[in-house]
């Protein structure tokens, strides 16, 4: 049996990711002497486990989470 991916890309945008705030992810995801080895570590797991669609699926609602969490949490 086939299964049809689902398009997770096109429509509508909802989210707005400004310039700084991709740079400022990248730099804790690269740089940082401390997140940056764990962040690491989760993107490699992942990206070996999860197809291209679940990896999309879980950006986004890891960003719907975190915009409805508080920052302290």
């Amino acid at each position: 049996m086939v299964i049809k991916p689902i398009e997770l890309l096109g429509g509508e945008s909802v989210y707005c990711i400004n310039q700084s705030q991709l740079q400022n992810a990248f730099r804790l995801a690269t740089e940082d002497p401390d997140s940056s080895p764990k962040i690491q570590q989760e993107l490699e797991a992942l990206e070996g486990k999860l197809t291209r669609n679940e990896r999309a699926a879980l950006a986004f609602v890891m960003i719907d989470r975190l915009l409805k969490s508080s920052p302290a949490t």
